[in-house]
């Protein structure tokens, strides 16, 4: 019989990574926005979908490529690596006054997030031996 999830220690950290890493991807997402509208006024929608499609465009690009290495690192050192970078940008975007410093930090924000979720997803089966509590 297999126990519940969240009665597996690893497990509870690793779910808690995520959570804490998605929220603290939406909250910048908005502060994102924010941002824009202070930097540029009135261009401030043409701001937000540059940096959108940005941010869109690394995830297309690092995703594949981060799955595909995902297994050859540590990957708990790995994610505390990227979550550290995700950290890094948030507490730098306050000091971005151009709007390339704004392009240049999504970029980094989102090539982190999209190496992190292969990264989590391949980290599932080292955490949960029991290949029905992850399927």
């Amino acid at each position: 019989m297999t126990r519940s999830l969240f009665g597996v220690r690893d497990y509870r950290h690793l779910f808690g990574a995520q959570v804490v890493a998605l929220a603290g991807n939406g909250l910048a997402t908005v502060a994102l926005g924010l941002l824009a509208f202070k930097l540029a006024g009135p261009n401030a929608a043409a701001v937000l979908g540059t940096a959108l499609t940005i941010k869109m465009v690394a995830y297309v690009l690092v995703a594949p490529v981060a799955g595909a290495y995902a297994g050859r690192f540590n990957r708990r050192g790995l994610l505390v690596s990227l979550d550290v970078v995700r950290a890094g940008v948030v507490v730098a975007l306050p000091f971005a006054d151009q709007v390339w410093h704004v392009y240049v930090l999504v970029a980094l924000m989102q090539s982190a997030s999209a190496a992190f979720t292969p990264t989590f997803q391949a980290a599932l089966p080292d955490v949960l031996p029991d290949e029905k509590q992850y399927t």
